[in-house]
């Protein structure tokens, strides 16, 4: 009886994810629709960018991957540099949990 309740869910959540895809709800103009990044008045580095997205999506996603890890550690590594000369030594804290 438990197997039979589990396809019966399992089923039921299959075509709840696929609703959507089956109403179509913005008709048959959405096959249509193209988002692009306009290029016409941007300069520098984010011409490239714009044009990057325009023509290879995945190489801008790898970009914007990279970039996010970068800008991440790099405000983590300052923040750390920071707080260590104003006297909060974060790495010799003890978590104490309850």
């Amino acid at each position: 009886m438990r197997g039979i309740f589990n396809r019966c869910r399992g089923v039921l959540a299959a075509l709840w994810v696929m609703l959507p895809a089956v109403a179509q709800a913005s008709g048959e103009a959405a096959g249509n629709i193209v988002v692009v990044a306009d290029t016409r008045r941007v300069t520098g580095v984010m011409h490239y960018f714009a044009d990057l997205y325009n023509s290879d999506i995945l190489m801008f996603a790898i970009w914007t991957v990279v970039l996010t890890v970068a800008m991440g550690c790099t405000l983590g590594f300052l923040m750390d540099f920071i707080m260590s000369r104003t006297g909060l030594d974060l790495k010799s804290r003890k978590i104490v949990e309850h």
